[in-house]
């Protein structure tokens, strides 16, 4: 029998390689590995495993526009109040957005403001403003036109948003909540108490001085609310009472709860915001130089609302240029300056046909 020549070292080099190449498949890559190699195996029975929850669309955007403290300032829209009617010249959101513009140390807290749409134009209108939005989705209903105050629909609309403002709750973030009908003049933040002594501080539609909460009509167009479980478990019975409370808004319900003593059962501390600085069309506030907020209230339709709010930002506007070409006659004009009537608002009462 022959023997094979004697073999070139190039020869061998590529049988090494290709010997290497063949143990790698089977070790490492073949399916028969993981029994030929069971300690490749990455089983831990005593490890605990890391879980990374996925965030949903509202995490995101709480996330995105919260301060550091995860704090937010949220307002609800519909199509009824971002799109200008055919004799409008402007939209509520419009003039809430123009607010943040005129009033004093406002416009950064833009960054921090949530718009939530209850229907596809008002949140097509909200991406448009460049704003930070989020869609909040209900089935089989429809939340696009304008809900008077006091309808069916508005009453529906309003126990959407009390469930929806829970959520918030739950999800650690505490929040000012202001209706879009609510003009900012100044930065609220500064007659806020923001270092953890009050739960809840809400707006009044008349402030008489006393701290009792039996003794105060609150309104929920404007409120700062901490997150914790006492103003979870809040807004938890609050929300318990909706289909046991037919014809009264949730702002009713809540007040009704207040007068029942369900603050104190809580152990919730709670401010009442005087209108002097917190004002609205129920008192105005009589001393300009101290208005942060002027609010809607007292009023039934959104043509009126769209009337008299732009009276109130030109009364500002003018007030503000006033102070600006003559300072040194600024105390006198402070103390002459008075808000214009709200005519609009007041006539809005005179038809009292609710649209369900």
């Amino acid at each position: 029998m022959e023997h094979p020549k004697n073999i070139s070292p190039a020869t061998s080099a590529i049988i090494i390689f290709l010997l290497s190449i063949g143990v790698l498949y089977i070790f490492v890559w073949s399916p028969i590995s993981n029994h030929l190699l069971p300690f490749q195996e990455s089983k831990c029975i005593n490890c605990t495993a890391v879980k990374f929850p996925v965030k949903d669309e509202l995490d995101l955007a709480l996330e995105e526009a919260a301060m550091a403290n995860k704090t937010v300032i949220i307002a609800v829209v519909n199509k009824a109040y971002v799109e200008q009617s055919v004799d409008g010249e402007t939209t509520i959101l419009d003039l809430f957005l123009e607010s943040f513009w005129l009033g004093e140390d406002t416009r950064e807290l833009l960054d921090h403001l949530l718009l939530v749409a209850v229907d596809q134009t008002a949140y097509d209108r909200c991406r448009f403003k460049r704003l930070h939005c989020y869609r909040l989705v209900t089935d089989d209903v429809d939340f696009g036109g304008e809900k008077v105050y006091m309808s069916n629909e508005f009453i529906r609309m309003m126990w959407r948003r009390t469930l929806f403002l829970l959520d918030v709750l739950r999800r650690g973030y505490s929040f000012i909540f202001t209706d879009t009908d609510v003009m900012w003049l100044r930065n609220p933040l500064s007659k806020l108490s923001l270092n953890g002594t009050k739960d809840l501080q809400i707006s009044v539609d008349k402030y008489n001085g006393d701290p009792r909460p039996e003794h105060n009509v609150i309104n929920t167009g404007f409120y700062y609310i901490r997150s914790n479980n006492n103003t979870i478990s809040l807004f938890e019975a609050w929300y318990s009472k909706k289909d046991n409370s037919t014809g009264k808004k949730e702002q009713d319900v809540l007040q009704d709860l207040l007068r029942k003593g369900i603050f104190g059962q809580l152990d919730l501390q709670v401010k009442f915001l005087e209108t002097k600085h917190f004002s609205g069309f129920c008192q105005d506030s009589r001393d300009v130089k101290e208005v942060i907020t002027v609010h809607a209230n007292c009023c039934r339709h959104i043509s009126a609302k769209v009337s008299d709010l732009t009276t109130v930002l030109r009364d500002w506007k003018r007030f503000k240029a006033k102070v600006t070409t003559f300072p040194e006659s600024a105390s006198n004009i402070t103390r002459s300056f008075r808000w214009s009537g709200h005519r609009g608002c007041w006539n809005s009462w005179k038809n009292n046909t609710l649209i369900n």
